[in-house]
C-alpha cells in the first residue's frame, strides 16, 4: 500500500522512516507466533512489546503509519497545536495581570505546523518499526487479512499464530450530507496536512475534537463557525461542564450554530458554500475556505477476513468481544477503539495490558473493572471519570453530589481562573465514589486522583485527609472531601461532642 503524507519536508521525513519506511523489506516470517497483532497503534505497539518481553515470539503487521493515530493524526498533533493556540491567547489576556502588549499578537502559522511537525517527528521514534525490530518484534508492513484458522497473510507471507490480536483502531467517520463528496474536506488525518492558514473555517460536530480545533483555529487567527444538530456541545458530558466549554468558545470568538438542520454543501470555485435551517427554521448560508468534518469515529474493520475465521463485528460499532476482551473465535482477541467504547490512547494501553494476560497466559482479567478517565483538551479542560447525573438519573442510581466552585479555591482566583468547578459524586449516604467531572485550565492533571481513590476504593472523607499543598487548584478536591466530611456531623453527633467538650471544661 503507498503511504504518503504532506508536506514532504524534513520532520515528516523522519516521521515516515520512523514509522513506515519506504525501502523496507519485510522479513521471512518465523512462524509459528505465540501472538499476531494486526495494527500498530497504542493497542497493538503495548499488546507486542508486552508479549516480547515476556518471551514471546510476536508478529506485528502495519499497513499505514506505525503509531497510529494517537501519533500521527490525533494527540500528538492536536496538542501541540493547542499548546501554540494557548500561548496566542495568554498574551491577549496579559493585560488582565498588568503586562501590557502592544499591537496584536502575531501568529506565524506555517511556523505552528512546522513545530507539530518536527515535534511529532522526533517522538515518532518511540513507535518506530526499528525500535520495535530492537525488541525482538518481526515487524511486517502492509495489508493483514486473516485466511485460515491459525494464518494472516501480508504482502504474499503466510504467518501462523497460537492466538491473534486485532488492533486496528478506527477513522474519522463520513456522515452522509448531502453535497459533501463533492466538496474537498479535512478530517482528523489531513487536518495536520495544512501549512496555510485557512481564514474561514467551518467545523461540522460539537465533540471533543470539533470543539478543540474550533477553540484553537479561532484562537491561531481563523474565523471559525461550529455547526452541530444538538442543543449544546460536548453532549456526552455533564451539563454544567459543557455549558462552561460552551461559554469559552464564544468567549473566544467562534461561531456556534447549534440544533441545525438540514445540512448540506456545494462547491464555490476553490471555496465551500454551506446552507442549513437554523434552530428557528430560518435558512442560513456560510461560504468558507476549509470544512473540517469531526462527527465520530468508525472501526477499521475492512479487508481483515474476519468472516473467514468466524469473528463476529458491526462495520459501525466494531469488533465484538466479551469481558476478556476475546472476539467469538476463541484463538483472536482485540483491543483499543476497534472494539472499545473508549477510544482513549491511555484506555488502549490498558486493554492491550488485558489482551497479554488473557491470551498468552489464560488470564481471566476484564476490561469492565479498569477505571477510565478523559480529559477534552478545550480551555478550560473538562475531565471526567465513572458515572455521570444523567446516567445516574438513567439507570435509577441514588448518589449525593459534592460541588466545589473555583470561585472559592485561592489559586484558582490568583491564577484568574476561576470559571470551573469540581464535581463528586458518592454512593446515597456513604464515601464511596462513584464518578467525578472536573473544569478547570489544567483538570486533566487532576483527575488523576481521583482515579485512584476509585481504583483502590478509597472513600471521599479518607481523600481529604490528604495533605494538598497550598495553594493549588487540585486543593479543590481536598475542599470537596471536607464538605462531605461535614455532612457526617449530624445533630446527634455535634450534640454529643458538645456534652462531652462541656464535661471535659468541668461545666
Amino acid at each position: 500500500m503507498s503511504v504518503t503524507i504532506h508536506p514532504r519536508d524534513e520532520h515528516n521525513n523522519l516521521l515516515v522512516e520512523n514509522t513506515h519506511p519506504e525501502s523496507r523489506n519485510n522479513p521471512e516470517p518465523d512462524n509459528p507466533y505465540n501472538l499476531v497483532v494486526i495494527g500498530a497503534g497504542t493497542a497493538g505497539l503495548v499488546t507486542a512489546a508486552g508479549a516480547a518481553g515476556l518471551g514471546a515470539r510476536v508478529a506485528l503487521i502495519e499497513r499505514r503509519f506505525m503509531g497510529g493515530d494517537c501519533l500521527n493524526y490525533g494527540c500528538v498533533p492536536s496538542k501541540a497545536l493547542i499548546r501554540c493556540a494557548t500561548a496566542v491567547h495568554d498574551v491577549k489576556v496579559a493585560d488582565r495581570y498588568g503586562v501590557h502588549v502592544t499591537g496584536d499578537a502575531d501568529v506565524d502559522f506555517a511556523y505552528v505546523m512546522e513545530r507539530m511537525r518536527k515535534l511529532r517527528g522526533q517522538i515518532s521514534e518511540n513507535d518506530s518499526v526499528q525500535r520495535f525490530t530492537d525488541l525482538g518484534i518481526d515487524v511486517f508492513l502492509g495489508e493483514g487479512r486473516f485466511t485460515h484458522s491459525n494464518t494472516v497473510e501480508v504482502e504474499g507471507k503466510k504467518l501462523r499464530f497460537r492466538k491473534a490480536v486485532i488492533a486496528t483502531g478506527a477513522r474519522a467517520a463520513s456522515p452522509a450530507i448531502p453535497g459533501l463528496d463533492q466538496v474537498e474536506y479535512l478530517d482528523n488525518e489531513n487536518l495536520f496536512n495544512l501549512t496555510e492558514r485557512p481564514a474561514r473555517l467551518l467545523v461540522v460536530g460539537g465533540g471533543p475534537i470539533g470543539c478543540e480545533m474550533s477553540q484553537a483555529f479561532q484562537r491561531l487567527g481563523s474565523e471559525v463557525t461550529l455547526v452541530d444538530q444538538a442543543s449544546r456541545v460536548l453532549g456526552k458530558e455533564d451539563a454544567d461542564a459543557a455549558g462552561l466549554v460552551q461559554q469559552a468558545l464564544l468567549a473566544d470568538g467562534v461561531s456556534l450554530q447549534l440544533s441545525v438542520t438540514e445540512l448540506r454543501f456545494e462547491p464555490r470555485g476553490k471555496e465551500k458554500a454551506a446552507c442549513w435551517m437554523d434552530a428557528e427554521g430560518r435558512l442560513q448560508e456560510l461560504v468558507v475556505d476549509e470544512v473540517l468534518i469531526a462527527v465520530g469515529r468508525a472501526p477499521n474493520l475492512s479487508g481483515l477476513g474476519l468472516e473467514t475465521v468466524g469473528v463476529k463485528f458491526d462495520p459501525c460499532i466494531g469488533v465484538q468481544v466479551n469481558d476478556r476482551l476475546q472476539t467469538t473465535n476463541p484463538k483472536i482477541f482485540a483491543a483499543g477503539d476497534v472494539c472499545s467504547h473508549y477510544q482513549f490512547t491511555h484506555a488502549a494501553d490498558f486493554l492491550a495490558r488485558i489482551v497479554i494476560a488473557n491470551s498468552l497466559f489464560g488470564g481471566r482479567q476484564k476490561a469492565s473493572d479498569l477505571v477510565i478517565p478523559w480529559v477534552t483538551y478545550t480551555d478550560p479542560q473538562i475531565a471526567h471519570v465513572g458515572i455521570t447525573e444523567q446516567g445516574a438519573k438513567e439507570d435509577g442510581i441514588e448518589m449525593d453530589t459534592y460541588v466545589q466552585p473555583l470561585a472559592e479555591v485561592d489559586r484558582a482566583i490568583l491564577d484568574g481562573d476561576h470559571e470551573g468547578f469540581v464535581k463528586i459524586h458518592t454512593k446515597k449516604n456513604s464515601g464511596k465514589i462513584l464518578g467525578a467531572t472536573m473544569v478547570a485550565r489544567h483538570s486533566g492533571e487532576m483527575i488523576g486522583e481521583i482515579v485512584m481513590a476509585m481504583k483502590y476504593k478509597v472513600g471521599l472523607g479518607k481523600v481529604s485527609s490528604v495533605i494538598h499543598p497550598y495553594p493549588t487548584q487540585a486543593e479543590a478536591i481536598r475542599k470537596i472531601g471536607d464538605r462531605y466530611n461535614r455532612t457526617r456531623l449530624t445533630p446527634l453527633v455535634h450534640g454529643l461532642m458538645k456534652k462531652w467538650l462541656g464535661w471535659k471544661r468541668g461545666k
